[in-house]
């Protein structure tokens, strides 16, 4: 069913001007602080980053959503947020509810001169006024002419308030505040002194995720703390209600899968509801619907709620499994093995012997398996670190590791040869971020199915390795941007299933 419905939440986007300026930490804080005083938060990240997401869903108690228009389009963003806010409003007082929405690296930054797909331009795109946050480091009067600068780059742009970040003290701060305020006349509504590096320590480009470590729930009390005592929370509502409704044509058949709930430790965990295609309460319906596996753990971790909600939509029935713990492969039909620290856990992966037997077995009887990045990695023969731990070896590869990333960015895939999940010619928009590197390939570029028009891939500018029922690639991909692919790894499952009931 197609509606021109409008987006009525209040909703504020924090923006910075490059990366590292702390407005994840801020993001986080500001979502727990709303939280802590009854406010109900819907949480957004602008871009493909998995690890401010984790975090920014456990100070929201709620799934965190990407927003990300390189890799699906703007209707598609635009119906996403609609769907996710509207799913998420209060029943009984919508005036307790707010969207947040982090932004990455800097306001203005794009992929080309005009700032495609930037920052600002998601703002412009959902009407959502902005906070921006300001390193302040060493600096005093020139961060006014600076925020001066920023409202006339593109006027359009709603920059409602300004934070002031890493303040040195009150005299500082004051500097700061009069300067602004007289030269641009947008309201400091926040001035935080610098946080001490241990309550959110950084691996790789952002910070650990947070199933890694039992103190995320202290660090997220801490910054919300940090926000309650240095940020104008009031002023935070105040800006989020001017965003002005906005009308956007928009299928309203999006349903929404993770559950949130709290479990007697206080810690999160998800509760998968199956919904969409073929969802219905009969048990013979229930019976036909295939088992898809997904190894989520603290080895990986990495999967785009979208990505999950759209297999259930499918009609998948999703089945949460560990090579960390678990003894061994469940009765299952299809597997997705998502990205995350392989490398961290390289030893329990290895150790655990019976797992990694069951899934070259099962990779050798045609069961489709759908595996990204840290997944890739997984199904290879063995990571080679301090010493060499063996893998499932599925795939005929060896990695290792650099000190650099060794694929970084946005990526553009053309499928050019035959394969399980995609046709010929199709072109995916994904992302890639990983260190490891291959040392050894026993196989040939014949087996890689993508070729890569932007980004690194695995090898010889090559991605997307097939092997029987097997697709294995360093492409993050994104639901919203590729819908055919939670279908096929559905149709496949219930294919595979079919053969070994035969």
């Amino acid at each position: 069913m197609q509606d021109d419905l409008p987006i009525e939440i209040p909703r504020v986007l924090i923006a910075a001007l490059r990366g590292g300026s702390g407005k994840t930490v801020l993001s986080i804080g500001i979502i727990a602080a709303l939280r802590n005083a009854g406010k109900k938060v819907v949480p957004f990240k602008k871009g493909p980053d998995y690890i401010d997401a984790g975090w920014l869903a456990m100070a929201a108690g709620q799934p965190c959503y990407n927003l990300d228009t390189f890799m699906a389009d703007d209707r598609l963003v635009c119906q996403s947020f609609l769907s996710h806010t509207s799913s998420s409003l209060s029943s009984l007082d919508t005036s307790n509810d707010i969207a947040v929405i982090e932004g990455n690296r800097g306001i203005y930054d794009g992929l080309d001169v005009d700032g495609s797909t930037s920052t600002a331009a998601l703002s412009r795109l959902l009407n959502v006024p902005v906070i921006l946050c300001l390193d302040c480091t060493k600096s005093t009067r020139t961060m006014a002419a600076v925020v001066l600068g920023c409202l006339h780059f593109e006027p359009d742009v709603q920059i409602k308030g300004i934070i002031l970040n890493r303040v040195a003290g009150a005299r500082h701060e004051n500097i700061l505040r009069t300067s602004i305020e007289t030269h641009c006349g947008v309201p400091v509504i926040g001035a935080v002194p610098k946080l001490k590096s241990q309550d959110f320590p950084e691996r790789h480009m952002g910070l650990i995720p947070t199933p890694e470590h039992a103190w995320a729930k202290k660090s997220i009390n801490a910054a919300a703390d940090v926000v309650a005592n240095h940020v104008n929370l009031n002023e935070v509502l105040r800006i989020a209600k001017t965003a002005e409704n906005k009308s956007f044509s928009c299928s309203t058949d999006f349903s929404c899968t993770d559950d949130f709930s709290r479990t007697d430790d206080d810690t999160l965990s998800v509760r998968i509801v199956s919904s969409g295609k073929g969802n219905d309460n009969s048990s013979k319906k229930i019976l036909q619907m295939p088992k898809i596996g997904i190894v989520r753990d603290s080895a990986f971790q990495f999967y785009y709620p979208d990505n999950i909600d759209a297999l259930a939509a499918a009609g998948a029935d999703l089945v949460y499994i560990s090579p960390l713990t678990d003894t061994g492969l469940p009765d299952i039909d299809g597997l997705y093995i998502g990205g995350g620290f392989p490398e961290t856990h390289a030893k329990e992966l290895a150790a655990n012997q019976q797992f990694r037997n069951d899934i070259k077995d099962a990779a050798e009887s045609g069961l489709p398996i759908y595996a990204e990045c840290g997944g890739l990695m997984y199904l290879g023969e063995s990571l080679v670190l301090d010493s060499s731990y063996p893998m499932t070896g599925v795939l005929p590869l060896t990695f290792g590791f650099s000190k650099k990333p060794q694929g970084h960015g946005y990526t553009v895939a053309v499928v050019d040869r035959e394969n399980p999940f995609y046709k010929i010619g199709t072109v995916l928009k994904g992302h890639e971020f990983h260190y490891s590197k291959v040392l050894e390939w026993h196989g040939s570029d014949q087996d890689m199915v993508f070729s890569m028009e932007k980004g690194h891939g695995i090898i010889n500018n090559r991605d997307g390795l097939c092997y029987k029922n097997v697709f294995a690639t360093y492409t993050h991909i994104h639901a919203l941007g590729v819908p055919q692919w939670a279908e096929i790894l559905v149709r496949l499952g219930k294919e595979f299933r079919l053969k070994i009931e035969d």
